[in-house]
């Protein structure tokens, strides 16, 4: 089973700031009562962009929806996704359109939920960050390109370093970023080793014979 390999990302972003942003306040509990991922997106972020009644709250994703920006970049602090480990945070995120994530740093268990949906988690220095807010900020609808590969941030004539984990790299480029899909591809091959085991079919193993008094 081929997967993608995510080498670019490239289009608008937005900057939801602040270092601490938890999965609660990614995706809160209530939502989650769900059996699928699917129509996840809708609540990212959920409680910090509605009212109770419908309206809608200052929010950097609701500014950037009136300016009909559709960003598939997410740019934030430090310690984004910690808190709770629900994976429904970065599939709520990824179902938003968000296709990269540029931050500080970022929870462990996040950071792993994410890369094996496709979901790039990269990160960058405070000041770096800094740069950054301040060309979407001057230029809110400008185009950006994440190119893991060379581990960089384009766009608005200026290029800024990136970071990411190279195993973490390695899977995303290289198509092998899904678990399950490589467990699958490989079934035949497991198939095979399974027929081979004793303790799997039924038969005594060689240590086992050995053991036993004729």
């Amino acid at each position: 089973m081929s997967l993608a390999k995510i080498t670019k990302i490239t289009g608008e972003a937005v900057v939801v700031a602040g270092d601490d942003i938890d999965t609660d306040r990614i995706i809160p509990a209530r939502f989650m009562k769900v059996i699928t991922f699917d129509g996840l997106g809708k609540f990212a972020f959920y409680d910090e962009r509605w009212n109770a009644d419908g309206s809608a709250k200052p929010h950097p994703l609701n500014t950037a929806a009136d300016a009909g920006i559709a960003p598939k970049i997410l740019v934030s602090g430090f310690n984004f996704g910690c808190g709770s480990s629900r994976e429904h945070a970065p599939q709520s995120l990824r179902r938003a359109g968000f296709e990269a994530i540029v931050a500080g740093s970022f929870a462990e268990i996040f950071f792993g939920n994410a890369t094996t949906i496709g979901l790039p988690c990269v990160t960058a220095e405070k000041a770096v960050l800094a740069e950054i807010a301040a060309l979407l900020e001057t230029s809110p609808a400008v185009v950006l390109t994440l190119d893991l590969v060379a581990l960089t941030l384009t766009g608005g004539g200026k290029t800024f370093k990136v970071a990411m984990p190279e195993s973490a790299r390695e899977a995303l480029t290289g198509g092998r970023w899904d678990a399950i899909a490589d467990l699958l591809e490989g079934a035949d091959a497991v198939a095979r080793t399974a027929a081979s085991l004793p303790y799997i079919t039924g038969g005594a193993t060689a240590a086992g014979d050995a053991g036993v008094a004729r």
